[in-house]
């Protein structure tokens, strides 16, 4: 809960939030456009706009917890050209478009950083190095939180790609009670686990 009491912070917080949220479904919906299935831009979930996106819950775990969601794309899998490759590619398109932004992040701070407390100054370029890093640190936070394996995270819907038939039932009963052991591995720290070697893999992409 620091971000509450740390209001500026918290202002330099939302635009990156805003669009790694808005960014990570808009992939999923243009990957799922790509391979045929067009549910997504009949449901309005092809856009960048953020309140197409918004999940309250998701927002403000992520805020001040540090994983959250928004508001999972509408996809059906029934329009899919090849169905197990298809759902690979639109279940690891958000996480793809969070890795992206970060990389671009990165590469804009590295041009700008040698010139632009010379060419404006001090204080605001202040400001947007701060937004810039956090913009850095949430989609990568987003990235390898949706990678975690259990579902309705995505990285779970790549393991059912990948899964045989005969486990099939199994996997859909843990999707039943997925959100309440998302909780308990989060109120327990076991999620960290879990989460921190898929981040430390992530940050060895960034061009640093």
């Amino acid at each position: 809960m620091r971000l509450l009491h740390d209001p500026v912070r918290l202002l330099l917080t939302i635009p990156g939030l805003l669009w790694a949220l808005s960014f990570h479904e808009f992939c999923h919906g243009f990957a799922a456009w790509c391979v045929g299935d067009r549910t997504a831009e009949r449901y309005g979930r092809l856009t960048l706009n953020p309140l197409a996106h918004f999940d309250i819950l998701g927002t403000l775990m992520l805020l001040f917890v540090g994983f959250g969601w928004a508001k999972p794309v509408p996809i059906n899998a029934r329009y899919f050209r090849h169905p197990r490759r298809d759902l690979v590619i639109v279940s690891l398109a958000g996480v793809a478009g969070n890795i992206l932004t970060a990389v671009v992040t990165v590469l804009i701070l590295r041009w700008l950083g040698p010139y632009w407390y010379l060419r404006w100054g001090y204080t605001w370029p202040m400001y947007v190095d701060a937004i810039l890093k956090i913009m850095v640190n949430i989609n990568m936070g987003l990235a390898a939180f949706n990678l975690i394996p259990i579902p309705p995270l995505d990285g779970s819907r790549v393991l059912e790609a990948f899964l045989p038939y005969k486990y099939m039932e199994y996997y859909y009963w843990l999707e039943r009670y997925g959100m309440f052991i998302i909780f308990a591995l989060l109120m327990t720290g076991i999620i960290n686990i879990i989460f921190e070697p898929i981040i430390s893999v992530l940050w060895m992409l960034l061009p640093y």
